[in-house]
């Protein structure tokens, strides 16, 4: 946007994949009769006190480590008081303070088109509970289903000044933090249930300006093209506004998907308006160095990481590694077939392009299918040393796919192995030319297209047998002859 930079900061609330709430033992799930998991402690009734899901604390400090943040060895809960129709108890447990989170002063590396990195700094992952979920009912009335109040909810917040520059970046850290999220097993990531969710804070300012213009949050995106659209309508809308002489508010707007534009929902509050204090309710949360260590050890092998290592270990393209490592299950599917000595680029082309097509056709994930890694390697290898050409094990495949039998084992009952004896080769290439003596005068005067009608019939008479790099090289070497 010409005369205008745009600033960026996220604030990403995703739900923890626990069993149960934060604070009680109802369990957590999506969807369901409403008010049908609830109870005394996540309603907030008089006389019930809150015990903490260590499940859901844990998540919260080996999300903090992956994103390289800051663990605080002593943390508390506070409330966060505000008073809504879906928030029973009248406030939220929730966590306050610059060094007081879980997690704090990290950063989260994201590529960038040059193939470079952009880090974003994290000011703080905090841990806190969800609200209910009003519903606006067809009779024009209002209910609220608080079956989700009291879920563990993990807030991570970029810091200040904003590092996101722009509606594409914006989406690139969202789409990042996602696949952290989930390698790390903490969240499923499932926008389109709520599980995660994202609120940008977007401003603008001249350029060269050193003071940052007033912000406006959107609220509840569950999607990266709304988080790429909303962040572009506000950069748009908020320039257009002080180019007619007006003022942006400091305020809370919703996102409108069919009309791609965004409304007025409230005045935003301060950070004051909430009276945050300590939960009396609640002990301090204390760690020690070896158990934090512990957690550090489990973490997995993360996105970007594995996308590097894809491509300069394996030789894979940028595009062919973040297929693969779009999705956890399907990568790890793909380095067991190469630790069984699968050839790295043979199985990616495989998985990425028959096998994912007959996956999608039966609405299967790779593990719910009859083919193995060990499938895919025997595949490859057929054809790496000859035995089969790329039409045949595309067959050979098809069978696998239905039978769950062995590649190796199909094409020897079928007899289905590549013709690469010489000699053989050759008896038929000159049975191909005598058979067709007219198109090879042509070839030798000069129409050097014929050729191809040539293999054309070699590959006829063997039934597509024959190695098609042998065919070439006996025909033009019998094609040379006077």
């Amino acid at each position: 946007m010409p005369n205008f930079t745009p600033s960026v900061g996220m604030e990403v609330h995703a739900e923890l994949a626990t069993r149960s709430k934060m604070f009680c033992r109802c369990p957590v799930a999506f969807g369901g009769e409403p008010n049908s998991r609830v109870c005394p402690v996540c309603l907030g009734l008089p006389g019930t006190l809150p015990v903490p899901n260590r499940a859901a604390i844990e998540m919260v400090l080996k999300t903090s480590l992956a994103l390289n943040c800051q663990i605080a060895m002593r943390s508390i809960f506070h409330r966060k008081n505000y008073f809504y129709p879906d928030l029973p108890k009248g406030y939220q447990v929730s966590q306050y303070g610059e060094t007081n989170p879980l997690g704090y002063y990290g950063y989260l590396d994201i590529p960038t088109p040059d193939g470079g990195t952009k880090r974003i700094k994290i000011r703080r992952v905090h841990l806190e509970e969800d609200t209910g979920k009003l519903m606006h009912l067809p009779s024009g009335g209002s209910g609220v289903d608080y079956n989700r109040a009291g879920t563990p909810l993990m807030e991570i917040v970029t810091d200040f000044p904003p590092d996101i520059e722009n509606p594409d970046e914006a989406k690139e850290y969202l789409a990042q933090l996602r696949q952290i999220l989930i390698y790390l097993g903490v969240c499923d990531g499932k926008m389109e249930e709520g599980s995660l969710r994202c609120e940008p804070n977007i401003s603008v300012r001249p350029e060269g300006a050193e003071q940052f213009g007033t912000k406006t949050e959107l609220k509840n995106l569950n999607s990266f093209r709304s988080v790429q659209l909303g962040v572009s309508f506000e950069v748009r809308r908020q320039i257009a506004t002080l180019e007619n002489g007006g003022t942006v508010h400091q305020e809370t707007r919703g996102w409108n998907e069919q009309k791609e534009a965004s409304y007025l929902m409230r005045v935003k509050e301060a950070e004051n308006d909430y009276r945050y204090f300590p939960d009396p309710d609640l002990i301090p949360m204390v760690f020690d160095e070896e158990y934090i260590e512990s957690l550090r050890a489990s973490l997995p092998e993360l996105p970007l990481a594995k996308t590097r290592r894809y491509q300069n270990d394996l030789g894979l393209s940028a595009y062919d590694a973040g297929v693969l490592i779009a999705d956890r299950d399907w990568s790890a599917y793909f380095e067991e077939a190469v630790n069984l000595g699968g050839d790295p680029k043979a199985v990616c082309n495989w998985m990425n392009s028959d096998f994912a097509k007959l996956l999608n056709d039966r609405g299967l994930s790779a593990r719910e299918s009859k083919v193995t890694p060990a499938h895919l390697v025997d595949l490859t290898k057929l054809v790496a040393d000859g035995t089969i050409n790329g039409k045949m094990a595309k067959g050979l495949f098809t069978d696998t796919f239905e039978s769950g039998r062995m590649p190796s084992e199909i094409a020897k009952e079928k007899g289905a192995s590549q013709i690469t004896d010489t000699d053989a080769v050759r008896a038929i290439v000159r049975e191909a030319l005598g058979q067709n003596a007219e198109v090879v005068a042509k070839y030798r005067s000069g129409n050097l297209g014929v050729k191809g009608f040539l293999v054309g019939q070699v590959m006829k008479q063997t039934g597509g047998r024959a190695n098609p790099k042998l065919v070439q090289e006996i025909l033009q070497a019998e094609l040379d002859q006077s």
